[in-house]
């Protein structure tokens, strides 16, 4: 990667949003690791898993689109201070919950305290990083969501075992309140960060950076969605996040029912994939794309190749479906996780891209809004084909093909990765408000 002689204040800022990201994780794949205990101790089905797995989504889903246009019009800094500690809370009270009731609930309030996340590190990326180093400085926060699995599920299967799942969400817990403070000591913009030389901050923003904007409200959000670009992107990571979510939230369970683990044997089964996906998220969606890039590459074709070429090895996850090896299996499975993974870095990188001036996290929004879609039925979908058919098999087959159609979206609806014009009403109006 080049050095920059100017300062390197910026890449303990993607350090903070990558730490940031794999505590935000920690506390989602607490319910995973847990989930063999749980189904037991509250006596539910995989359907009723799927749904409670799933209900984290549905207000993180729901929240996505006004958290956007919130982190444009506020900024980072107090939307995710905030909502760091409500989630914090939230994960400390669910270790003393009794019934699935308060424990569906809990999930729900943590899905609307995270909801702000991913859309805030990408936003914070286009403030910190330039151009030329885009990919990896969105890699450093994509890939702690796969690395958290790598350490997060064995960790939380550890206490389990040891302590029961209770004690797993506390530690997970302080972990958060730990990083809360953390973000809420060192997080400020560039322009209003004391760390930041000022030969740094010229760099920056001289190799395009995204000024910070006043945001567009809902006037720009309406622009958006009619933007084809707009529909390429969100419905292609909706196609990532239903292959995601299914290993995310199934792939413990699947080690335990159809290859016969135990729950610490299969949480450790279980982070080999991520452990391919934490490697290819920086080396492939990070690095390989920036070096590219450097070298006089094309933008756009890089990223497209890399988009769909990872969701095409995404769809090894049907090779799954024709072996009882569980070692064979975990190949394949190593194989769709490790080709999706070199996808999110890029994924998250468009938005600060393509958006027009003041609005990279409304299209952060609703690109999450639309992928998250898939969050919440990959949980359930999956769990109603496991209880109906006593098998993950027909779940894997349909999630390659969702996989599928979503290269189809990268290909025809996306097409080049470049800048959708500001809306001529919305120009206007700031060259107004400037002049006056």
């Amino acid at each position: 990667m080049q050095t920059v002689k100017t300062g390197r204040f910026r890449y303990l800022i993607g350090l903070l949003l990558g730490v940031g990201i794999l505590v935000n994780y920690l506390d989602r794949v607490n319910l995973t690791a847990a989930s063999p205990t749980i189904m037991q101790e509250f006596h539910l089905t995989p359907t009723m898993f799927g749904v409670l797995a799933s209900s984290f989504a549905w207000t993180y889903t729901l929240l996505q689109i006004p958290t956007g246009l919130l982190l444009d019009k506020l900024g980072v800094k107090w939307i995710t201070r905030l909502s760091t500690l409500i989630w914090a809370i939230s994960t400390a009270i669910t270790a003393s919950i009794s019934g699935l009731g308060p424990l569906l609930i809990l999930r729900m309030v943590l899905g609307a305290a995270e909801a702000p996340a991913f859309a805030a590190a990408s936003k914070a990326t286009g403030y910190w990083f330039p151009f030329s180093e885009r990919g990896f400085a969105t890699s450093m926060f994509d890939a702690a969501a796969k690395f958290s699995n790598v350490i997060g599920v064995p960790l939380v299967a550890f206490i389990i075992t040891s302590w029961g799942w209770r004690t797993a969400f506390i530690v997970t817990a302080i972990i958060s309140l730990v990083y809360c403070i953390w973000f809420w000591v060192l997080y400020r913009n560039p322009k209003e960060h004391p760390s930041v030389s000022q030969e740094e901050l010229a760099f920056i923003e001289a190799n395009g950076s995204q000024a910070e904007g006043e945001g567009k409200g809902w006037q720009g959000f309406g622009y958006l969605i009619k933007q084809r670009k707009m529909w390429g992107l969100a419905l292609g990571f909706a196609a990532y996040n239903y292959a995601f979510f299914l290993f995310l939230t199934w792939l413990p369970g699947y080690l335990v029912k159809t290859m016969h683990m135990d729950i610490l044997k299969s949480a450790l089964y279980a982070a080999i994939p991520w452990i391919c996906g934490t490697a290819t998220d920086l080396l492939i969606g990070g690095m390989l794309v920036d070096s590219l890039i450097r070298k006089g590459r094309n933008a756009s074709k890089v990223r497209q190749w890399v988009m769909c070429l990872g969701l095409v090895l995404g769809m090894a996850v049907i090779g799954a479906t024709t072996t009882t090896d569980p070692k064979v299996a975990i190949i394949w499975i190593s194989i769709a996780v490790a080709g999706i993974s070199a996808t999110g870095p890029v994924t998250w990188s468009i938005p600060s891209i393509i958006a027009p001036k003041g609005m990279v996290g409304t299209v952060g929004g609703i690109m999450n809004f639309v992928g998250n879609i898939s969050a919440i039925l990959a949980p359930i979908v999956t769990g109603m084909i496991v209880t109906a058919t006593g098998s993950f098999s027909s779940a894997f087959i349909l999630a390659g093909v969702i996989l599928f159609l979503g290269i189809l979206c990268y290909t025809v609806l996306l097409g080049e990765i470049k800048q959708i014009p500001e809306p001529a009403a919305l120009r206007e109006h700031d060259q107004k408000s400037t002049a006056v």
